[in-house]
């Protein structure tokens, strides 16, 4: 296993307060980390609202890595915090092979992943990402302030076997007839439809003058494609008169489904972390806030990312811009610099054939 990686404190390159926007960072590349914090105090999201929001900053753009937050029982064993410790929720950006957003809940010891698909944001700015659980087994997620994704929890994810099964008692009558079309029995193939070969002797090749039976064997003509050649005959094709339609497999309700009035709910909520593997390292993470409460969350993020987030994209922007100017002009001089020395060699070589003339 690759050693842990080191976190420290940056802002990045670009950002727009140096106070708001200073976060921790991951520092080495291909590196595993593991970074932890304990809650005042542990609670339970239980018949209440639960929000979890952070924001992070991939400036490194990011190829492959994770950028998820995992919310912990208070019973985690921080010192020896890693990819096997048991989590409750684990929510945000993955950016390797297929990217996407993360939303994990453990549900009796099993970690269920959401079916739905949640496009991250995969640029080097800052981004807040926001997950909300709601007691009615609701759910949201939102990407800087801006809801992406919502629906039911039962209907997202498998934590419960389905309402309804296939009915094993029943199957498809044998005389069930699915086929929309069949062949026409009164269509007949024509008594010529054969007489044309689908390869004929190409009427334009010549035998070459030079050719030699004795030495070369008797010449043939080359075969082209016969445009007269009809192919395989079929019947046409009818409606079928005993057309039934698709069969569908009756449905009944499921003996072994059970509803459950706390999926996502946890009795003991008392840390988050960042577990996490890097490719390339530079990813910022700041602004966690957990609370019940889906306006705090918004308020915070207005806040934080929500003030600075303008600033420091046009610091990047005027950055990109600068660096983009200096690359020109440093072609434009090489390129004047291999002119001049082409037009000097040239010279030269003048120079030298009026000195032969002389």
């Amino acid at each position: 296993m690759a050693a842990a990686g080191a976190a420290q404190l940056s802002h990045g390159k670009y950002f727009g307060d140096a106070n708001i926007d200073l976060g921790v960072q991951t520092s080495q590349d291909a590196r595993f980390y593991a970074m932890s914090s304990k809650l005042p105090e542990p609670f339970s999201n239980k018949g209440e609202p639960l929000v979890v929001q952070f924001s992070v900053k991939h400036e490194q753009n990011l190829d492959c890595g994770g950028g998820y937050i995992k919310v912990l029982p208070a019973s985690l064993d921080q010192k020896n915090f890693n990819g096997d410790s048991l989590y409750y929720i684990m929510f945000g950006p993955d950016i390797c092979g297929s990217k996407k957003v993360h939303v994990i809940f453990n549900y009796k010891g099993e970690n269920k992943l959401i079916k739905e698909t949640i496009q991250p944001k995969s640029d080097v700015d800052t981004h807040v990402y926001t997950l909300v659980v709601n007691p009615d087994q609701t759910y949201k997620v939102l990407i800087d302030n801006a809801e992406v994704k919502s629906g039911n929890l039962e209907e997202h994810w498998d934590f419960l076997p389905p309402k309804k099964i296939k009915d094993p008692a029943a199957s498809k009558p044998a005389d069930w007839d699915d086929n929309p079309k069949i062949d026409d029995p009164t269509d007949v193939k024509p008594d010529d439809w054969d007489n044309e070969p689908e390869f004929i002797d190409d009427p334009d090749a010549v035998k070459p003058e030079d050719w030699d039976d004795e030495l070369d064997g008797e010449w043939e003509p080359a075969k082209i494609r016969n445009p007269n050649y009809k192919g395989e005959w079929r019947p046409r094709r009818i409606d079928n008169p005993n057309y039934k339609g698709q069969w569908v497999h009756p449905l009944i309700d499921n003996p072994d489904y059970q509803p459950d009035p706390n999926l996502a709910v946890y009795d003991n909520i008392g840390a988050v972390g960042f577990d996490l593997w890097q490719v390339k390292s530079g990813s910022i993470f700041d602004n966690i806030i957990i609370t019940d409460n889906l306006d705090e969350a918004k308020a915070f993020y207005e806040e934080t990312t929500g003030k600075t987030i303008t600033k420091e994209i046009d610091r990047r922007k005027t950055a990109q811009e600068a660096e983009a100017k200096r690359l020109a002009e440093e072609e434009k001089k090489r390129e004047d610099e291999a002119k001049a020395a082409a037009d000097e060699d040239e010279d030269e070589e003048e120079a030298e054939e009026g000195k032969d003339e002389l």
